[in-house]
């Protein structure tokens, strides 16, 4: 992954309160370790996208970027381009998640993650462009 351990990106995580730290650095590091797992998918770029940590397929463009933030108090959110169709497909797919618009999968800080549901997702959206 191209990211420098002293970049902005690092300064934003360190901003978080713990309670909404923790779940976002777990959620970043199953990006990374889905990103690594997936065909086609390349090398991750961390960067920041509106303010908020991103993570871009650059090299092979294979998929639309993923980022992550806090959403509210209590929640954290997977966001992608609200242009694209995978959190209509996630919707179907996942049907017990909670999902904010056409952009965002919501998820309680207080629950564990639940990551198979994620890693597919995830993987979804770092491919997005090979299946269009």
């Amino acid at each position: 992954m191209n990211a420098n351990p002293d970049s902005v990106v690092e300064q934003v995580f360190t901003s978080y309160p713990v309670g909404i730290r923790e779940p976002l650095l777990e959620l970043r590091a199953l990006i990374i370790e889905v990103a690594a797992a997936t065909e086609g998918v390349g090398p991750l770029t961390e960067t920041l996208k509106w303010g908020q940590p991103s993570y871009l397929t650059e090299q092979s463009k294979s998929g639309t970027t993923v980022r992550i933030d806090q959403f509210d108090e209590g929640h954290v959110a997977v966001l992608v381009n609200c242009q694209t169709t995978l959190i209509e497909t996630a919707r179907i797919a996942f049907p017990d998640l909670t999902y904010s618009k056409s952009r965002a999968i919501v998820l309680p800080t207080s629950d564990e993650l639940p990551r198979d549901e994620l890693g597919l997702f995830i993987a979804m959206a770092l491919t997005y462009k090979l299946r269009k």
